[in-house]
């Protein structure tokens, strides 16, 4: 038995998801994890920065970068604290770090995610695997969605096919097929724009349950509007951010309209289910049987209940279905990249990402002397 921690802080920036990962001969399992907030004022330099990105001076993002990694070291002592767990037993620590900017159809293309790998080697003295998704993109690739293939390993049952669905602050799908092939995605906004909405008209961090959307009616004509991003049309592979999905992306789509704010929550939600929905509807193929969700979007309520409606022939249900709370997946997927990296193995899916072959993911920052 090997334990991998992964560490994870995703495009809604609402805290770091840690998450400790056995790993053995019979399969895997969480367990413990956990959630740790991120300071208010480093949490608001990170929105700005991703969505201002334009503007970032170089003094700004070598701070951020510093800042994000002490607070994921941090994340990390705590997790080992509360499951008394040594630094010496864990193998290796798998860092997403935060995305700031995912660019893979620039002229150049690139994606960058901060969180100083150095800092937490230091800190914890524990080996650290990070930068997992530059060399899928170097060889072609959209460098996401990289979780997939853990949805595969972890959920996937040959003969049997479903779907897993994460929706974070950006939303991506899993296609598990009963052969064993592997399709994936971003479909578009998760929870970012509800999130965004709910702090400038509620002010509170989200929408707890779903309940403000719920109250609220569908505006047809900005769910128009909004679903005419080209985005939502291009083919896969693909995969997108804040970048696309920003708030000023929003006020576009209303500029000219006045709406009781509880409204455009309600077509947020319905955006997002519908986006899902339509991803999991392919050409000259049935909808799953099943479909899983995990990240935040699994504890609202109202937008669980949209995606039973537009797929009618579908269960809905949380991964916790399937043995791993919604909330531990991603954390739990980077601690299984990183045990993928040490040992050997590659860590891309060319079927989801688009890269030209497999590769290995990461790079390694020594913790302790060998």
């Amino acid at each position: 038995m090997t334990l991998y921690l992964g560490l994870m802080s995703g495009t809604s920036m609402d805290g770091i998801d840690a998450a400790l990962l056995e790993i053995d001969l019979s399969g895997m399992r969480v367990q413990a994890a956990l959630a740790r907030d991120w300071p208010a004022a480093l949490r608001n330099r990170l929105r700005r920065a991703a969505e201002d990105s334009e503007h970032i001076g170089l003094t700004e993002f070598g701070q951020l970068d510093t800042m994000v990694a002490h607070e994921f070291a941090a994340a990390a002592a705590q997790l080992l604290e509360q499951a008394s767990v040594p630094a010496a037993a864990v193998r290796a620590i798998g860092s997403h770090g935060q995305t700031v900017l995912h660019r893979p159809q620039a002229e150049s293309p690139f994606t960058l995610q901060i969180g100083d790998p150095n800092v937490i080697a230091e800190r914890t003295g524990i080996d650290v695997v990070a930068d997992f998704r530059r060399r899928d993109i170097a060889a072609g690739g959209e460098g996401a969605p990289l979780m997939p293939a853990f949805h595969a390993a972890a959920f996937g049952v040959r003969g049997e096919s479903c779907a897993v669905v994460n929706i974070g602050g950006i939303a991506n799908v899993t296609l598990l097929q009963a052969d064993g092939s592997v399709l994936g995605f971003d479909t578009g906004p998760g929870n970012c724009l509800l999130d965004a909405w709910a702090r400038a008209h509620l002010g509170k961090s989200h929408d707890a349950g779903g309940a403000w959307s719920a109250s609220g009616q569908i505006d047809s004509s900005l769910l128009e509007r909004l679903l005419a991003e080209p985005y939502f049309a291009r083919q896969p592979p693909k995969s997108t951010g804040r970048e696309t999905f920003s708030d000023a992306w929003l006020h576009l789509a209303l500029a000219g309209r006045s709406l009781p704010p509880q409204d455009v929550q309600a077509t947020l939600a319905e955006l997002t289910a519908l986006t899902v929905a339509r991803a999991l509807q392919r050409p000259n193929a049935a909808p799953p049987h099943n479909l899983y969700v995990c990240g935040g979007g699994a504890f609202n309520a109202d937008l669980l209940q949209r995606l039973a409606r537009v797929l009618p022939s579908t269960q809905v249900a949380t991964t916790a279905a399937r043995g791993i709370a919604p909330e531990h997946v991603e954390a739990a997927g980077f601690a299984w990249l990183a045990h993928r990296y040490v040992s050997g193995q590659t860590g891309n899916l060319p079927s989801v990402t688009g890269a030209r072959h497999e590769v290995p993911l990461g790079a390694l920052f020594r913790g302790r002397a060998v």
